[in-house]
Protein backbone atom coordinates (compact mmCIF):
# COMPACT_ATOMS: atom_id res chain seq x y z
CA UNK A 1 0.00 0.00 0.00
CA UNK A 2 1.29 3.42 -0.95
CA UNK A 3 1.58 6.42 1.33
CA UNK A 4 -0.63 8.25 -1.15
CA UNK A 5 -3.69 6.12 -0.30
CA UNK A 6 -6.09 7.42 2.33
CA UNK A 7 -7.64 5.01 4.82
CA UNK A 8 -9.83 5.80 7.82
CA UNK A 9 -11.13 3.33 10.41
CA UNK A 10 -10.62 0.44 8.01
CA UNK A 11 -9.91 -3.21 8.81
CA UNK A 12 -7.59 -4.91 6.32
CA UNK A 13 -6.83 -8.63 6.38
CA UNK A 14 -4.48 -10.21 3.81
CA UNK A 15 -5.42 -7.70 1.11
CA UNK A 16 -3.58 -5.63 -1.49
CA UNK A 17 -4.28 -1.92 -1.97
CA UNK A 18 -2.66 0.01 -4.83
CA UNK A 19 -1.74 3.70 -5.02
CA UNK A 20 -4.06 6.68 -4.66
CA UNK A 21 -7.08 4.91 -3.16
CA UNK A 22 -9.60 6.36 -0.71
CA UNK A 23 -11.13 3.75 1.60
CA UNK A 24 -13.42 4.97 4.36
CA UNK A 25 -14.56 2.89 7.34
CA UNK A 26 -14.63 -0.44 5.52
CA UNK A 27 -13.56 -4.08 5.85
CA UNK A 28 -11.28 -5.82 3.34
CA UNK A 29 -10.63 -9.57 3.64
CA UNK A 30 -8.44 -11.38 1.09
CA UNK A 31 -9.21 -8.70 -1.51
CA UNK A 32 -7.38 -6.76 -4.22
CA UNK A 33 -7.92 -3.05 -4.82
CA UNK A 34 -6.22 -1.44 -7.83
CA UNK A 35 -5.21 2.23 -8.15
CA UNK A 36 -7.55 5.22 -7.83
CA UNK A 37 -10.37 3.26 -6.17
CA UNK A 38 -12.82 5.14 -3.96
CA UNK A 39 -14.99 3.17 -1.56
CA UNK A 40 -17.03 3.64 1.55
CA UNK A 41 -18.00 4.29 4.10
CA UNK A 42 -19.07 0.88 5.35
CA UNK A 43 -18.09 -1.31 2.39
CA UNK A 44 -17.16 -4.96 2.74
CA UNK A 45 -14.79 -6.71 0.35
CA UNK A 46 -14.88 -10.44 1.06
CA UNK A 47 -12.60 -13.16 -0.25
CA UNK A 48 -11.53 -12.86 -3.87
CA UNK A 49 -13.10 -9.43 -4.35
CA UNK A 50 -11.08 -7.54 -6.95
CA UNK A 51 -11.76 -3.90 -7.79
CA UNK A 52 -10.12 -2.69 -11.00
CA UNK A 53 -8.67 0.81 -11.43
CA UNK A 54 -10.93 3.84 -10.96
CA UNK A 55 -13.79 1.83 -9.43
CA UNK A 56 -16.19 3.73 -7.19
CA UNK A 57 -18.09 1.77 -4.55
CA UNK A 58 -20.77 3.56 -2.53
CA UNK A 59 -21.63 3.06 1.13
CA UNK A 60 -22.85 -0.30 2.44
CA UNK A 61 -21.71 -2.19 -0.67
CA UNK A 62 -20.46 -5.76 -0.50
CA UNK A 63 -18.42 -7.74 -3.04
CA UNK A 64 -17.38 -11.41 -2.84
CA UNK A 65 -15.67 -13.68 -5.39
CA UNK A 66 -16.09 -11.01 -8.07
CA UNK A 67 -14.19 -8.66 -10.36
CA UNK A 68 -15.37 -5.09 -11.06
CA UNK A 69 -13.74 -3.68 -14.20
CA UNK A 70 -12.05 -0.33 -14.66
CA UNK A 71 -14.28 2.70 -14.24
CA UNK A 72 -17.24 0.75 -12.85
CA UNK A 73 -19.48 2.53 -10.36
CA UNK A 74 -21.34 0.46 -7.81
CA UNK A 75 -24.12 2.28 -5.96
CA UNK A 76 -24.77 2.02 -2.28
CA UNK A 77 -26.66 -0.85 -0.60
CA UNK A 78 -25.62 -3.36 -3.28
CA UNK A 79 -24.33 -6.95 -3.17
CA UNK A 80 -22.21 -8.42 -5.94
CA UNK A 81 -21.25 -12.09 -5.55
CA UNK A 82 -19.72 -14.56 -8.01
CA UNK A 83 -19.68 -11.99 -10.82
CA UNK A 84 -17.41 -10.78 -13.61
CA UNK A 85 -18.23 -7.17 -14.42
CA UNK A 86 -16.82 -5.29 -17.39
CA UNK A 87 -15.52 -1.74 -17.72
CA UNK A 88 -17.54 1.44 -17.22
CA UNK A 89 -20.57 -0.33 -15.79
CA UNK A 90 -23.11 1.54 -13.65
CA UNK A 91 -24.56 -0.66 -10.90
CA UNK A 92 -27.52 1.17 -9.40
CA UNK A 93 -28.23 1.38 -5.69
CA UNK A 94 -29.82 -1.72 -4.20
CA UNK A 95 -28.67 -4.08 -6.97
CA UNK A 96 -28.15 -7.71 -5.96
CA UNK A 97 -26.66 -10.69 -7.75
CA UNK A 98 -28.89 -13.55 -6.64
CA UNK A 99 -26.10 -16.09 -6.97
CA UNK A 100 -27.15 -18.92 -4.64
CA UNK A 101 -29.96 -21.30 -5.65
CA UNK A 102 -29.93 -23.26 -2.39
CA UNK A 103 -27.36 -25.77 -3.65
CA UNK A 104 -24.88 -24.02 -5.97
CA UNK A 105 -23.23 -20.63 -6.36
CA UNK A 106 -23.93 -19.34 -9.88
CA UNK A 107 -22.11 -16.72 -11.94
CA UNK A 108 -23.25 -13.35 -13.28
CA UNK A 109 -21.40 -11.89 -16.28
CA UNK A 110 -21.87 -8.23 -17.21
CA UNK A 111 -20.29 -6.75 -20.34
CA UNK A 112 -18.72 -3.31 -20.80
CA UNK A 113 -20.75 -0.07 -20.72
CA UNK A 114 -23.83 -1.66 -19.11
CA UNK A 115 -26.35 0.34 -17.06
CA UNK A 116 -27.98 -1.63 -14.22
CA UNK A 117 -30.94 0.33 -12.82
CA UNK A 118 -31.46 0.77 -9.09
CA UNK A 119 -32.94 -2.17 -7.17
CA UNK A 120 -32.27 -4.68 -9.99
CA UNK A 121 -32.14 -8.37 -9.06
CA UNK A 122 -29.81 -10.37 -11.32
CA UNK A 123 -30.78 -14.04 -10.94
CA UNK A 124 -27.71 -16.13 -11.79
CA UNK A 125 -26.58 -17.83 -13.90
CA UNK A 126 -26.99 -14.88 -16.24
CA UNK A 127 -25.14 -12.84 -18.88
CA UNK A 128 -25.80 -9.17 -19.60
CA UNK A 129 -24.37 -8.11 -22.98
CA UNK A 130 -22.27 -5.00 -23.62
CA UNK A 131 -24.22 -1.75 -23.69
CA UNK A 132 -27.40 -3.32 -22.28
CA UNK A 133 -29.64 -1.59 -19.72
CA UNK A 134 -32.05 -2.70 -17.01
CA UNK A 135 -34.88 -0.57 -15.66
CA UNK A 136 -35.18 0.20 -11.98
CA UNK A 137 -36.67 -2.69 -10.00
CA UNK A 138 -36.17 -5.25 -12.77
CA UNK A 139 -35.87 -8.93 -11.89
CA UNK A 140 -33.62 -10.30 -14.62
CA UNK A 141 -33.76 -14.09 -14.87
CA UNK A 142 -32.71 -14.56 -18.54
CA UNK A 143 -29.68 -13.45 -20.51
CA UNK A 144 -29.88 -9.91 -21.94
CA UNK A 145 -28.40 -9.41 -25.43
CA UNK A 146 -25.91 -6.61 -26.10
CA UNK A 147 -27.58 -3.21 -26.45
CA UNK A 148 -30.99 -4.40 -25.23
CA UNK A 149 -33.19 -2.73 -22.58
CA UNK A 150 -35.17 -4.90 -20.14
CA UNK A 151 -37.74 -3.79 -17.57
CA UNK A 152 -40.27 -5.34 -15.20
CA UNK A 153 -40.84 -8.45 -13.10
CA UNK A 154 -39.78 -10.71 -14.66
CA UNK A 155 -37.73 -8.44 -16.92
CA UNK A 156 -38.78 -8.29 -20.58
CA UNK A 157 -37.14 -6.60 -23.53
CA UNK A 158 -38.51 -3.31 -24.79
CA UNK A 159 -38.23 -3.47 -28.56
CA UNK A 160 -36.91 -0.32 -30.21
CA UNK A 161 -39.08 1.24 -32.95
CA UNK A 162 -37.34 1.62 -36.30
Amino acid sequence: MSKTSYLTYTIIQDSTIADKCVILESVLEFATVEEHVEMGPFCHLRKNAHLGPHVHMGNFGEVKDSYLGSGTKMGHFSYIGNAQIGMNVNIGAGTITCNYDGVNKNTTEIGDDVFIGSDTMLVAPIKIGAGAKTGAGAVVNKDVPAGDLVVGVPAKSIKKDK
